[in-house]
């Protein structure tokens, strides 16, 4: 067993310990089909969310990990319920008088409202698989209209016929009264309008295969269960799904948890074993609520990769799947900070360590360096003290800071530059608000203004406090006023010179009166980014009040 398995094998990383337990389920045997197959679901009611991309991209890491730690081959699925009904139309796409007229017709009849597809799934089920493809997913992508038209699923919808009376005691028995009288697992598709019908059943025939309803209408109609003339309601479409393919494990938000027990129970009683299952908790919008397809809040897997990179949002997705997450773009700072920080810190890492690491998973083994020099959130507040209009703006003041770096050789860190300008301008910049000094605040600014004046004023400076503090005098030998460090030791001094008690407080009025942010960057090395001369012109600026909204 080579070093890597037998690490793997004991690391607590949560894709590992769910590779480790479907090992276990498997009895470590390939199964009949020749692979494990993980599936994905997805129904294409409307744009493709974030939530979509998180199950297919932490589906991903878990399948990654069972490679490591066993040789069975492995095959991923994402599948597209695009033969579902249109049930309202969305509220975050164009053209929505097009599709009023198309309510409960499935998806795949549905005009595209873009005019780009030949549907409106089809135009969903491309634009999700761009986004797959362009975070370098290797998966097969299933329609469900294609599987239920083409005979696919035949075989199994002839199964469901025949243990009818079995799937409805699973589903009657999770049913209220007045539903039990009108449900039924079929779902038939209209020949005439096209839409599909939620009708009671009046009568199914195993041997002929077909199913007797009345419309809508109150009009009689048999029809074939097979080629694409019916659909199954989707919590036994579920079951059946797993036992057609074979899937062996399907991870789904936590709202579908309650209706495990039912897809597991048809997947059972059409012939298949159910797969095993992983729970994660919901995407939330930045007041609390579930994001939703045909609702379009939260954060878009477009709008993000306008702000931070594909990398970024994969970090994002690895961490706490069991907690649940809100969507917004104020998290996206932190998760590209916290993604280059693993980065880093992974170079540095034993094996064991590296296997926990989230970027190990995000890039499966094969784990870049970062080449960010500065953190994406001081490049938001660069951006905001030098109204940066371009990237290449942003590039002066980097390069005061790392004057080796290039856009050639920091392409990543290029392109944060680039992205921090725009989510200055979109987020940062309208909700900036600044205030004036109050009296202490005042003096402790002009002391520090002071000190970046002369080198001398600032040791002088850092001496007071070291002996206020009865410390020894430091060793100011080669203080200078370009490094990062001895800049933080200047503005730590003034603030404890001038009796801040807490020097979160000096900190926060720094950010508040020159940022218009309570929160901000180690502000000694922002001062080396952006520079002593022209932080000495901002400090000005606070104190003259010309930077009051």
């Amino acid at each position: 067993m080579s070093e890597l398995r037998e690490e793997a094998l004991k690391s607590k990383a949560w894709p590992f310990d769910e590779a480790r337990k479907l090992l276990k389920r498997l009895k470590g045997k390939t199964p009949e089909k020749g692979y494990v197959l993980f599936e994905t679901g997805y129904g294409p009611s409307g744009l493709p969310h974030i939530g979509t991309f998180g199950e297919v991209a932490r589906t991903a890491m878990i399948q990654h990990a069972f490679e490591v730690i066993s040789d069975i081959p492995t095959k991923l699925v994402c599948f597209s319920d695009d033969l579902d009904g249109m049930r309202k139309v969305p509220g975050n796409v164009p053209n929505p008088e097009l599709l009023e007229q198309h309510l409960q017709r499935p998806l795949t009849s549905v005009p595209d409202p873009f005019g780009e597809h030949e549907s409106f799934a089809a135009y969903n089920n491309a634009m999700l698989k761009r986004f797959l493809d362009s975070f370098g997913f290797e998966y097969d992508f299933y329609s469900s209209t294609e599987y239920y038209k083409s005979g696919a699923f035949d075989a199994v919808l002839m199964r469901a016929l025949e243990n009818y009376d079995a799937i409805m005691d699973v589903m009657l028995a999770s049913l209220g009264e007045d539903r039990q009288k009108t449900y039924s697992i079929f779902l038939p598709i209209h020949p005439e309008s096209g839409r599909v019908m939620y009708v009671p059943m009046k009568s199914v025939d195993a041997k002929a295969g077909t199913i007797t309803f009345d419309t809508e209408d109150g009009e009689e109609m048999t029809l074939p269960v097979t080629g694409g003339n019916v659909k199954l309601q989707w919590k036994p479409d579920f079951g059946a799904r797993w036992a057609a393919l074979g899937v062996d494990f399907e991870m789904y938000g936590k709202d579908h948890s309650t209706n495990t027990h039912i897809y597991d129970k048809i997947c059972r009683i059409l012939g298949g074993p159910a797969p095993a299952h992983f729970f994660y908790e919901l995407f939330l919008d930045a007041d609390g609520h579930k994001i939703s397809k045909t609702s379009g809040n939260g954060v878009s897997i477009d709008e993000w990769l306008t702000y931070a990179s594909a990398e970024s949002l994969s970090y994002f997705m690895y961490l706490k799947p069991g907690t649940a997450k809100r969507m917004h773009f104020d998290v996206i700072p932190k998760a590209v900070d916290e993604y280059h920080q693993q980065l880093r810190a992974y170079h540095t890492q034993d094996a064991k360590a590296q296997l926990n690491n989230p970027v190990y998973h995000i890039h499966k083994g094969d784990v870049p360096h970062s080449d960010m020099v500065v953190p994406f959130a001081m490049l938001l507040n660069l951006a905001s003290v030098s109204s940066a209009e371009t990237k290449d703006a942003m590039w002066g003041f980097i390069n005061k800071y790392a004057p080796d770096a290039s856009a050639e050789t920091n392409p990543v860190m290029d392109d944060a530059a680039g992205f921090a300008v725009r989510y200055y301008h979109d987020f940062v910049k309208p909700a900036k608000v600044f205030r004036a000094a109050n009296a202490q605040e005042r003096a402790a600014l002009e002391d520090l203004r002071a000190g970046l004046s002369d080198v001398e004023v600032a040791k002088a400076m850092i001496d007071k406090k070291n002996a206020d503090m009865g410390k020894e005098p430091a060793d100011l030998s080669n203080y200078g006023l370009t490094d990062g460090d001895d800049l933080q030791a200047l503005v730590f001094a003034v603030g404890k010179n001038h009796g801040f008690e807490n020097l979160r407080d000096w900190f926060q009025a720094i950010y508040e009166v020159l940022l218009g942010a309570s929160q901000g960057p180690r502000f000694g090395s922002f001062v080396a980014l952006y520079g002593v001369e022209e932080t000495i012109d901002l400090i000005n600026s606070g104190l003259n009040g010309d930077l009051l909204n």
